[in-house]
């Protein structure tokens, strides 16, 4: 079964408490997030979620992904799949650790599997382009606002 994970990092002048707020902050996404562009659901371990991806110069899709791990101030993680999980399954997951100074890394990743991965061609170099986007405006954003 083929399978592709892609994966940025970003460091961020800001508290880990203050990034974690900002990230799980759904409401707020259209304001600043290029990438997730509307996230909505309840932040709980088997709950869906709504949301609306949007891939730069390329599609917005809407998905329904199921959240699988919620750790505060730690790592939130949420999977989805099409049809079933041997067609297309994504996970997409953020990992928080404290840096010295009250700084903040980011690790952000995606992980797909399926037999559809071998068509999706552009759409993961538009997806991991997206994700560095989406870092850089949860660095501006949780800069600027604690």
């Amino acid at each position: 079964m083929a399978k592709t994970e892609l994966r940025t990092e970003v460091e961020i002048a800001a508290p880990l408490s203050h990034v974690y707020r900002v990230l799980t902050d759904f409401g707020s996404y259209p304001e600043w997030n290029p990438f997730l562009t509307a996230v909505s659901g309840t932040l709980a371990v088997g709950q869906k979620l709504s949301v609306e991806l949007s891939l730069p110069e390329g599609k917005t899709y809407l998905l329904e992904p199921q959240v699988t791990r919620v750790t505060e101030n730690s790592e939130l993680r949420w999977s989805g799949r099409f049809v079933s999980s041997a067609l297309l399954e994504a996970e997409h997951f953020f990992l928080l650790t404290e840096r010295a100074e009250g700084r903040t890394r980011v690790v952000h990743g995606q992980n797909f599997s399926g037999f559809l991965l071998r068509f999706a061609g552009n759409s993961l170099t538009l997806a991991a382009r997206g994700s560095v986007y989406m870092d850089q405006a949860l660095k501006k954003r949780a800069e600027s606002t604690r």
